[in-house]
């Protein structure tokens, strides 16, 4: 039996180093803590230096105010502040910091420094330190404002230190806490130095996308669309990304209450919500949300960190910020719309044709068979082994250009059967035009124009591992029947990508290149530098290969097998922006990139090419993004969509 033991106060050394456990979670929190007291303290000038990830120094100098010297061993004592005086001062807190815990806890856990010079003053005081140790006041010489050192954090806490990570991943999470605090406080001007390099220095009086443009990639900064939005009391305004542009982890979606910092489920879920259609279950979009209300309705005081809020009423914020994001998405989506009209002729414009009409206007008995953009099957299936540049013989545009070309020797990667029957049946001057309209009653009317269909005869279908492919339709879906009967829909692209993924997580990290002749220049922005180092062997494994790498430029010499230099360079720029983050990610986003896409109209042997390999992938039921590649209608199903049960 435990030895009961006597009820005693706590040292106030070991009771510090507890609130520390609460408040001083790793370098970053003290860079939280620091710079919210010197914007509580009315600095409009915040420069933040670290080295080693902030565990040997951490130093913050501000413009602010000021402390007098009298009041130096106050600031350092826990649970003393000028912030809050009253009980009633709780329900209306509107200064970021207001516990009185941070310099108390950071003091016990470091060596620690604080000088301050009050505007008024003829010279500045200093204090030292050490591990929960006072040293006396004395003078010291310096400008007006707030100079706070950190060395040794965690130096007398070894269970502590033992659970920070890397230096680069804490400078990092040092970098991300202050930017935070930057959005937040468009005033003031913030620099950030690591290691003796500046990754930031944003001036004051910076509109919110000038600054997110100095930290963000441009390709997430082009799509973001601006929102506000006001209910009663209560408004939400910020910046909405593209769905388009959604990356795997939730680190760009900020929240803000009242300029505070927050991590809320609340606005999470709100946010998400607006969204929801237009995100796979893995990603998350790029956001700066600002909420502002009455102090009186949301509650601060809920943990000693600060970045939970509690609000008054939860169902009118959700309904906002939802209202607010969703009113972006669509603005986004209608200027997207608009864009599509203007890459229209001016006389299709006039005369009333929709961008969808344009594969309809030539009448059936003038549509020509589709020209396989794939040369042989073995190609279709592995794009690495394509041409640098397309092909004569093949047109840009499918089911615009002449007569397929298709032979023997351009199905050499059928199975033998089905590719002498395919090349035969494509070669013969009788081969029926495969685009034309599917036949319909003279009295039924559309209501929006469609694409035509690929349809072939039941004499003439084509059966390929007990599926009969019976066609295309929407230039995107092929229809099957199969082997129990049933109807099913085929998306080209998600089976496409499952089989390219597949091919690409066999092969492993092989790091297969192909050299260009000509090495392409890309200009490189300061986030995609840094993302760049963290991911160079990555990138190499699956083929990249780089020239001459400056501060502001990439040069490629090698791309993968599997794309065009064209489009490995978009590639590229998509995973620097961080829409990929591990090496599952960039095989995801390499085998959608080089997958046929949807609207791409596939000719016979193409089709059944896809179908053969998809047919006999591993896990081809979904594609790896988790969206299913397959739909199926059985007769139940069937029965319940005509209403005959």
């Amino acid at each position: 039996m435990a030895q009961q033991r006597a009820i005693r106060p706590l040292p106030p050394e070991l009771a510090n180093q507890i609130a520390a456990g609460e408040v001083v979670e790793r370098p970053a929190s003290v860079i939280k803590e620091m710079a919210e007291n010197s914007l509580d303290a009315g600095a409009d000038s915040i420069a933040v230096n670290i080295e080693h990830g902030g565990q040997s120094l951490i130093r913050m100098v501000d413009n602010g105010y000021g402390i007098v010297p009298d009041q130096l061993e106050l600031a350092v004592t826990r649970h003393a502040t000028s912030k809050i005086a009253s009980l009633p001062d709780l329900s209306r807190i509107q200064s970021l910091g207001f516990r009185g815990e941070a310099l108390a806890s950071v003091c016990s856990v470091s060596r620690f420094r604080i000088a301050s010079r009050p505007h008024d003053a003829e010279e500045g005081a200093e204090l030292s330190v050490e591990f929960g140790s006072l040293s006396p006041v004395r003078p010291t010489a310096m400008r007006p404002g707030t100079i706070v050192e950190v060395h040794d954090l965690f130096a007398n806490v070894p269970a502590r230190l033992k659970f920070l990570k890397t230096e680069p991943t804490e400078a990092k999470r040092c970098h991300d806490a202050l930017f935070r605090l930057a959005l937040g406080a468009p005033h003031a001007g913030f620099s950030f130095t690591s290691n003796g390099r500046q990754l930031f220095d944003f001036p004051p009086g910076q509109s919110l996308i000038d600054r997110l443009s100095l930290a963000w990639p441009p390709a997430l900064c082009e799509e973001l669309t601006p929102f506000d939005l006001t209910r009663e009391d209560m408004r939400a305004h910020g910046l909405a990304g593209s769905p388009m542009k959604a990356q795997g982890r939730a680190d760009r979606m900020l929240f803000f209450v009242n300029n505070r910092p927050v991590a809320d489920k609340i606005l999470l879920q709100a946010a998400r919500d607006a969204y929801k259609g237009r995100l796979l279950a893995r990603e998350y979009p790029q956001i700066v949300l600002f909420l502002e209300l009455s102090p009186t309705d949301v509650d601060v005081n809920v943990h000693p960190a600060k970045m939970e809020v509690r609000f008054r009423y939860e169902r009118e914020v959700f309904g906002l910020i939802r209202a607010a994001v969703l009113s972006a998405l669509e603005r986004s989506e209608g200027m997207g719309r608009e864009m599509e009209y203007e890459g229209l002729p001016s006389t299709a414009l006039h005369s009333g044709i929709q961008p969808d009409q344009r594969a309809t206007e030539h009448p059936a008995s003038e549509s020509l068979p589709l020209s396989p953009k794939f040369p042989t099957y073995k190609e279709f299936k592995e794009p690495g082994r394509l041409p640098l540049t397309p092909s004569p013989s093949t047109s840009p545009f499918p089911g615009l250009s002449g007569r397929s070309s298709t032979s023997r020797e351009a199905t050499r990667g059928l199975s033998s059967g089905v590719a002498e029957e395919t090349t035969d049946f494509l070669a013969s001057n009788d081969a029926p035009n495969i685009q034309q309209n599917i036949p319909r009653t003279p009295d039924f009317q559309d209501t929006a124009p469609s694409r035509p269909a690929q349809i072939f005869g039941e004499h003439r279908e084509r059966v390929v591992n007990g599926m009969a492919y019976l066609g295309q339709i929407a230039g995107t879906y092929l229809i099957l029947r199969l082997p129990d009967g049933s109807l099913g829909l085929l998306d080209q692209h998600a089976a496409h990508e499952r089989v390219l993924y597949e091919a690409m997580r066999q092969r492993g990290e092989h790091g297969n290149s192909h050299p260009l002749a000509i090495p392409m220049d890309m200009p490189l922005h300061p986030s995609e530098r840094s993302r760049l180092e963290e991911i160079w062997g990555r990138l190499k494994s699956v083929g990249f290969t780089f020239g001459e790498t400056t501060e502001k430029s990439l040069q490629v010499t090698g791309v993968p097998p599997s794309l065009e230099p064209g489009k490995a360079l978009e590639y590229l720029r998509s995973v620097l922006s961080e829409q990929a983050t591990d090496i599952r990610d960039i095989w995801i986003m390499l085998s959608c990139k080089a997958a046929i896409k949807a609207g791409d109209e596939l000719a016979l042997d193409e089709a059944l090419a896809l179908l053969e390999t998809w047919s006999t992938t591993q896990d081809k039921e979904y594609c790896p993004h988790g969206r299913p590649a397959l739909v199926r209608f059985g007769e139940k199903e069937l029965e319940r969509l005509f209403k005959r049960k």
